[in-house]
């Protein structure tokens, strides 16, 4: 396998707390073999009492730098703070406060959450799962367990993640399905992008490299791995196997062809 498939190529930028997932120089979808056992090693579970498992919340919590609380702050919503929610504290605003809002469900316990996150109603999120500091869960998404969200990122609204990684500053803001993928820093997803991750034919799925070769993954189950920095159009369907180089643009309404794609590729 090509060296230029490693980790270091796609994700250039790596955080050093990410670095333990990824190896080397070796294919970079063996990530996705030590997912979970990163996740239950790095997790730290710190969701409220007041959470019942699969039970809708009924009111807004929040986790300020003394605790959770469920009343003593204002949340705020308005043309000047641009249609965001912000949590405030005694007249000041409060952007580390991490905000559950009523509605939002969270079927397990084996959650953590880091500081200025914004859990918004009727998000639905399965442990074992990780969403870093000032990430983004919108209205009806649904994170299936076996996440590895980091900072500054969106799971937008309808949009499904399931044993996939979200580098920092990530985003899948509309209609998205992410499942046994990898999202580099700063990759952003057009609406309605699709991961397809299962063969219509039996075994695992191969790479297709540009010299005309394949490799196995080993995988049963492989969605597409994007670089730092790419960007998808709206409705676009990436096969399983697909492997974008950092930099790399998908045309809206593409559908991708499993393969290794270089750095900046401009696929069509």
């Amino acid at each position: 396998m090509s060296i230029d498939a490693g980790a270091g190529f796609f994700f250039p930028n790596l955080s050093e707390e990410y670095k333990d997932l990824f190896s080397g120089d070796e294919p970079v979808w063996k990530a996705l073999d030590r997912l979970k056992p990163f996740i239950r090693d790095e997790l730290s579970p710190n969701l409220p009492d007041v959470v019942r498992p699969g039970v809708p919340l009924e009111t807004a919590v929040v986790m300020l730098p003394g605790g959770w609380a469920t009343d003593g702050f204002e949340l705020v919503c308005s043309d000047e703070t641009k249609g965001k929610v912000q949590v405030w504290l005694e007249g000041d605003y409060v952007p580390e406060a991490t905000l559950l809002c009523p509605g939002a469900v969270f079927v397990d316990k084996r959650i953590q959450l880091g500081r200025g996150v914004l859990i918004e109603p009727g998000a639905y999120i399965k442990g074992p799962s990780i969403i870093g500091d000032y990430t983004e869960v919108r209205q009806g998404a649904y994170i299936r367990g076996d996440a590895l969200v980091g900072k500054r990122c969106v799971v937008g609204h309808t949009t499904e993640v399931k044993h996939a990684v979200f580098l920092d500053g990530a985003k899948a803001g509309h209609f998205a399905y992410i499942g046994d993928s990898i999202l580099g820093n700063d990759v952003n997803l057009g609406a309605g992008t699709k991961f397809a991750n299962l063969k219509f034919a039996p075994g695992t799925v191969s790479i297709a490299l540009p010299d005309g070769t394949r490799v196995d993954s080993g995988r049963r189950k492989l969605g597409a791995i994007l670089g730092d920095g790419c960007q998808t159009g709206c409705n676009s369907v990436t096969n399983p196997g697909v492997l974008l180089g950092p930099g790399s643009l998908v045309a809206p309404n593409t559908t991708v062809a499993p393969g290794l794609y270089g750095a900046r590729s401009i696929v069509r």
